[in-house]
């Protein structure tokens, strides 16, 4: 009965104090951007990852395009595999790897290359492969046909 009484009061607390409260939440945690040369630069104002609360979050752009000539690279197999290169070199910049990722977003141009990319795909995911999505027919920049979003687990300290 007590902990409903709680409940209560926390659901009829003033949307001020509940502001208030969320404020304070988000001063507490730190975000920290995570940049590698290993990688190709972001291609606008994001960060290669940033870290926060034990993970490390990727936006979109972790492309196939190789970082020593920022160029994409040619054909769907080379630019899956350079993506996934470009993923693993910002993981280990952030303190973890391939083996941590928890969630995968796969972007990308052609359906028909659905199976050429989990080829490669395969090749470079732990067992069990994290959790995925992987909308096709997705319109990218710069002559890309393929990008990664992730989610991944930093080790315990």
């Amino acid at each position: 009965m007590t902990s409903g009484i709680r409940e209560a009061e926390r659901l009829s607390a003033s949307p001020a104090s509940a502001l208030a409260q969320s404020e304070e939440r988000q001063s507490q945690m730190t975000r920290k951007a995570i940049a590698t040369d290993s990688a190709p630069p972001a291609l606008g104002p994001y960060s290669q990852a940033i870290v926060a609360g034990g993970l490390v979050f990727f936006c979109s752009d972790t492309a196939g395009i190789d970082p020593a000539t920022g160029v994409p690279g040619d054909g769907i197999e080379t630019q899956a595999e350079l993506a996934l290169r470009n993923l693993d070199s910002i993981l280990t910049a952030a303190g973890t790897s391939l083996q941590a990722l928890v969630k995968t977003t796969i972007f990308y141009t052609n359906a028909e290359d659905f199976a050429t990319i989990n080829a490669v795909y395969a090749r470079f995911m732990p067992d069990p492969p994290p959790a995925r999505s992987a909308p096709a027919n997705v319109v990218l920049p710069r002559g890309l046909l393929i990008s990664i979003d992730a989610i991944a687990v930093l080790p315990s300290a």
